[in-house]
């Protein structure tokens, strides 16, 4: 297994990475040592991943607001999709 980097890299590579922590740590196969290396990756995964989401929203209340809509809308699919 490589190394990672302490800074994730996209929010859905960080996602994937996060499941594959998951399920390492659910199949209880790592050794205690291991566990907690998987788990203190998955720590800084989530914090940046909510960073991300954060920042995320933040731009689009920016782009709401530009339009002069203040308040984000529910997200309604179209008939056929």
């Amino acid at each position: 297994m490589s190394k990672k980097s302490t800074e994730p890299g996209q929010f859905e590579q960080s996602m994937q990475e996060l499941e594959q922590i998951v399920q390492q740590l659910e199949q209880g196969e790592l050794t205690l040592e291991q566990a907690l290396t998987q788990f203190e990756r998955g720590i800084v995964l989530v914090k940046h991943s909510q960073q991300q989401l954060q920042a995320a929203e933040q731009k689009v209340q920016i782009l709401l607001q530009q339009q002069g809509s203040e308040q984000l809308q529910p997200f309604s699919p179209q008939a056929g999709d």
